[in-house]
């Protein structure tokens, strides 16, 4: 049975919606449960790898035999040592690592501004720094909606954090970095002109490769605490397939359709549903409440994402 490109499309964009939705949800229930922050990340890595390491081997032996002369690494990561570093550094561990931990402080709510929310805004500003880009007026005025949300959500629980002793502040710091890893992993892509299945399988290689071994090193060395051992193996198995083959290879494979059938700028616009529905599902699901501050924070982003795409869309 054949499907249209349009019935793709679509499929692939609410599939894409729905994972990075979920992932907010998901992450801050799990990040309450047995396994430790840093437990998650290597479940993600190493189910993200029983995919995407035989992919990465597939795709070396296929550039191989093409005779294109392009760099490879170990013969798994169809890119060079330097760039499979980069993208593994800041897409691969630094993201899981600092996102991952936030869910122990902040709730969904702050993650659905301050992780999707934010993004536009670091990369933006990374490709102005890094990219020579310019910002027209319109998208300047997105930027700074978004900045203003962003602030009415991080500025306001670090000011009540320093006024009450909360550390919900820690997980919106936590939060707002592993945005900047991602935007940076962003800008990189756009930099070495990568496609998304080299790039994400070049993540997930450098991290099988220096991650996983590093993570078995300091728990058996007690550097780290780990709960894998003791975590119900029914927790384990879900962390693998969802955050590691959902999160990392199903989204990654969809979010690349929605781009081939909607465009880059569609395809942002889409995906600005993310903040507003991951908030949402995070009252319905986690029981979360919604200040006003956050919901205002909430609007502006959204807004924010929307002009901003708009103002790309006109000049693009």
């Amino acid at each position: 049975m054949t499907y249209s490109p349009k019935t793709i499309g679509i499929s692939a964009a609410v599939i894409t919606v729905a994972i990075w939705t979920s992932f907010i949800v998901v992450a801050r229930y799990m990040a309450l449960r047995s396994l430790t922050p840093i437990d998650i990340v290597f479940c993600r890595i190493f189910g993200a790898s029983l995919v995407l390491i035989p992919w990465g081997f597939f795709l070396v032996r296929k550039q191989r035999a093409a005779g294109a002369g392009l760099p490879d690494w170990l013969g798994i990561s169809p890119l060079s040592f330097k760039i499979t570093a980069l993208v593994g550094l800041f897409g691969g561990v630094g993201y899981s690592v600092f996102a991952y931990s936030g869910f122990l402080f902040a709730p969904a709510a702050h993650a659905s501004v301050l992780l999707p929310g934010t993004l536009p805004l670091m990369t933006a500003l990374f490709s102005v720094w890094f990219l020579g880009e310019t910002i027209n007026r319109q998208r300047s005025l997105g930027l700074l909606l978004i900045l203003l949300g962003g602030v009415l959500v991080g500025g306001v629980s670090i000011w009540k954090g320093l006024q009450d002793g909360g550390n919900v502040w820690i997980g919106d710091v936590l939060f707002l970095t592993a945005s900047t890893c991602w935007a940076s992993y962003t800008v990189l892509c756009r930099k070495y002109s990568l496609g998304a299945v080299p790039a994400t399988v070049a993540v997930i290689c450098f991290c099988a490769v220096f991650f996983l071994p590093s993570y078995i090193v300091f728990i058996a060395s007690g550097i780290l605490k780990s709960k894998l051992l003791t975590a119900p193996i029914q927790e384990i198995a879900f962390q693998t397939v969802w955050q590691g083959m959902g999160s990392v290879v199903i989204s990654g494979i969809t979010f690349t359709k929605m781009i081939q059938y909607f465009g880059p700028i569609r395809s942002t616009m889409i995906t600005a549903l993310v903040p507003g529905l991951s908030a949402l599902a995070a009252v319905v699901f986690l029981n979360e409440p919604l200040s006003f501050n956050l919901l205002l924070g909430l609007f502006l982003v959204t807004i924010g994402i929307v002009v901003g795409v708009r103002a790309a869309a006109k000049h693009a």
